[in-house]
């Protein structure tokens, strides 16, 4: 008996090992404290048909990205020239590579494992690496292009660089940790133990791999585990707003000692934090207590992304169970540009006003947070006056356009399509456009969603036809050839079923339309800069001031990159389908991208 109970307890413990055994002790989210405020990760490592489908976008997105990393080295240029080398620096790595070719010359393995997360509010991202060696070339690269080497400490025999940022009182710590890259932003006066955690000498007690809620989060969710992320506003505002948090408290002391160098005022008297503020943010938080996200499909067809925002039990039962009388907010949109949007104001007027009178019941004591206060007496009377017709009675809007194409000569831009108001009272909508707009006192619309043409003198203003319609629910009208046959159908499409917030359908030669529409007028913005900064008047010396003529000329070089790189992306885009909804238990808003 004893000896088949000695084996017995044998094997449930091979067992249990065997459990465990698939754990890697090492793996990025072994470091990651179970109580982190926010994480993002992978739990299994991509296969090569989703990495092969992240990374065209990625490279589409790359020049934008390098775009805002040089504006952001040319904002800190003047109050840390130090630090906007070092930007640049790391902006030329990325000369003529894609991001595979950056990770593999950095050493980065893009088939292991990653997670960024926060220490209090500190963010530390660490990354497994192919090629250790190739990680420190990558550094030498680095100190290279800056121009001198950055400073080297070690915590109990591990080594790492760090680069001080004066003005906001901040360090950047670089560091290879075995087999894994680690970058953290910590407080220039960081303690040992926070440097010790950062770099992993120092273990969570409980950490995010055993916890295991990332997991069950992507369970729950629908999420592929192959980038899962969850920011949990009940741990992060508190933090934010306590004054406890290391990394803020030096982001503002910095500014403090920054204030008082030029009025005097003492900076422990800017540091002072009312223990209110962790009650009142955490007041807050329960209200919307988390924000997750994560991809449900991923392939090089398909990109699809769910966001879910968790939100107090009064306020997902306020709108989970509504439906929306918006004709179109029921089905999947139709033109290359479809959005219904459900703006329902009686309810939305009777949950705002319920949450000002919160407020207004018990104010914010917080200092950082008085302004709240005031916005929300204010919002009180505003919710009272969306009462008045025909504004209370608005239920939504729908556009769908069916072309859209930018104006000559940076003129207006041409299109075609319809516009759906939902209402519960048409016929009174009708009426006060009819007194706002005169010539519309001459048709004589009924709600049998029949179309009449509009007048001649507003068919002239718009440069081509226009209808009207109307329904029990709804006004719409269309302009452009042909669209008076759609209306009928368009205000008999599906109306919103229970809990139905929003819903857009675009195609990618819209998208590709609308970039293009929205580039020539930065451009047209652009040249009206550059031709006022000719203008200018000379300078004491006789010259005239190139500064802002520079900047400008800067600024439109980036747009022109950031638009090259939305273009390109829009041209690898078949169509894009979004759509957001209310359950008891938050929001849910989810993105289907097909691509060619």
């Amino acid at each position: 008996m004893r000896s088949t109970m000695r084996y017995a307890a044998l094997g449930l413990a091979g067992v249990m090992l065997a459990a465990c055994g698939h754990k890697n002790k090492d793996a990025p989210l072994a470091f990651v404290p179970a109580d982190t405020p926010y994480v993002v990760a992978n739990l299994e490592i991509m296969d090569d048909s989703a990495r092969q489908a992240l990374l065209p976008q990625a490279d589409a997105q790359l020049p934008s990205n390098l775009a805002q990393l040089d504006a952001a080295a040319d904002r800190l240029a003047a109050k840390d020239p130090d630090g906007a080398r070092l930007l640049r620096a790391l902006r030329a790595e990325f000369n003529g590579k894609t991001v595979e070719t950056f990770a593999q010359s950095a050493g980065l393995d893009l088939k292991g494992h990653l997670a960024l997360y926060g220490l209090g509010l500190a963010p530390v991202l660490r990354f497994e690496l192919s090629d250790p060696r190739a990680f420190e070339g990558f550094i030498s690269r680095l100190e290279t292009a800056y121009g001198k080497k950055l400073d080297l400490a070690d915590v109990d025999k591990q080594s790492y660089r760090k680069y001080a940022f004066a003005s906001s009182g901040t360090e950047l710590i670089l560091a290879m940790v075995g087999k894994q890259a680690v970058a953290a932003l910590l407080p220039a006066d960081a303690s040992p133990a926070l440097l010790r955690q950062a770099l992993g000498l120092d273990r969570p007690q409980k950490n995010l791999q055993d916890d295991g809620r990332l997991a069950t989060l992507a369970k729950a969710k629908g999420y592929q585990p192959w980038l899962v992320g969850e920011l949990d506003l009940t741990r992060a505002l508190p933090l934010a707003l306590g004054g406890k948090d290391p990394l803020i408290g030096a982001i503002l002391k910095a500014r403090a000692e920054a204030e008082s160098a030029k009025t005097g005022e003492p900076v422990a008297n800017q540091l002072q934090t009312s223990p209110s503020c962790v009650t009142d943010a955490a007041r807050i938080a329960a209200r919307v207590p988390t924000l997750s996200f994560g991809y449900t499909q991923l392939d090089p067809k398909h990109q699809n992304v769910r966001f879910d925002v968790a939100l107090a039990d009064d306020i997902g039962k306020a709108f989970s169970g509504l439906k929306v009388e918006l004709p179109g907010l029921g089905g999947a949109g139709t033109a290359p540009f479809d959005l219904s949007l459900a703006l329902p104001v009686a309810q939305m007027r009777t949950f705002w006003s319920s949450q000002a009178d919160a407020v207004v019941a018990k104010p914010f004591a917080c200092p950082s947070l008085i302004d709240l206060n005031d916005s929300f007496a204010k919002l009180g009377p505003a919710m009272q006056k969306a009462a008045i017709p025909p504004f209370g009675d608005m239920l939504g809007l729908r556009i769908a356009l069916d072309s859209l194409a930018p104006g000559q000569n940076a003129g207006a831009p041409t299109f075609s399509g319809r516009i759906v108001l939902g209402t519960n009272n048409p016929a009174g909508l009708f009426a006060m456009g009819q007194m706002m707009v005169p010539a519309l006192a001459r048709l004589k619309l009924a709600g049998d969603g029949k179309p009449l043409p509009l007048p001649k003198d507003m068919t002239s203003m718009l440069g081509q036809p226009g209808w009207l319609a109307m329904s029990d629910k709804a006004l719409a009208l269309g302009v452009g050839a042909g669209e008076d046959g759609k209306l009928g159908d368009t205000l008999k499409n599906p109306v919103g079923d229970a809990g139905r917030m929003a819903r857009m359908h675009l195609t990618g030669a819209m998208y590709l339309s609308w970039l293009q529409l929205m580039e020539q007028k930065i451009d047209s913005l652009a040249a009206a800069t550059a031709a006022l900064g000719k203008s200018d008047e000379p300078s004491i010396n006789g010259s005239v001031d190139n500064d802002s003529t520079t900047q400008a000329a800067a600024n439109a070089a980036r747009s022109k990159a950031q638009f090259a790189a939305m273009k390109s992306q829009a041209e690898r885009v078949d169509s894009i389908d979004a759509e957001m909804h209310v359950v008891d238990s938050g929001m849910v808003i989810t993105s289907q991208t097909v691509l060619k």
